[in-house]
């Protein structure tokens, strides 16, 4: 197994958990979003940059951005779908 290249992130204060209301968190499953599939989806889906300006900016490739897109959005569909939780992470 090699090294994960570093990848530039913009880092949040505390981690932030999203939830379904009436079900307490210690009976859902929580899918946990990396900072670095957070980064990727604000880029490309909130700042509408291209896969490859946000492999630029992030100092990763276009093929790492793409997959992790793929990564978090599964991530989140699954929670919305199955009444699961959403962790963001704040390190990497």
């Amino acid at each position: 197994m090699r090294n994960r290249k570093r990848r530039c992130c913009r880092e949040l204060e505390l981690e932030k958990i999203y939830k379904p209301i009436g079900i307490p968190t210690n009976e859902i499953i929580i899918n946990e979003i990396k900072l670095d599939e957070f980064e990727a989806m604000r880029l490309c889906d909130l700042e509408q940059k291209s896969q490859i300006e946000a492999g630029e900016i992030m100092e990763v490739s276009r093929g790492t951005i793409q997959r992790l897109l793929i990564s978090g959005r599964k991530k989140i569909m699954q929670s919305f779908l199955e009444s699961q939780g959403i962790k963001i992470m704040n390190k990497h």
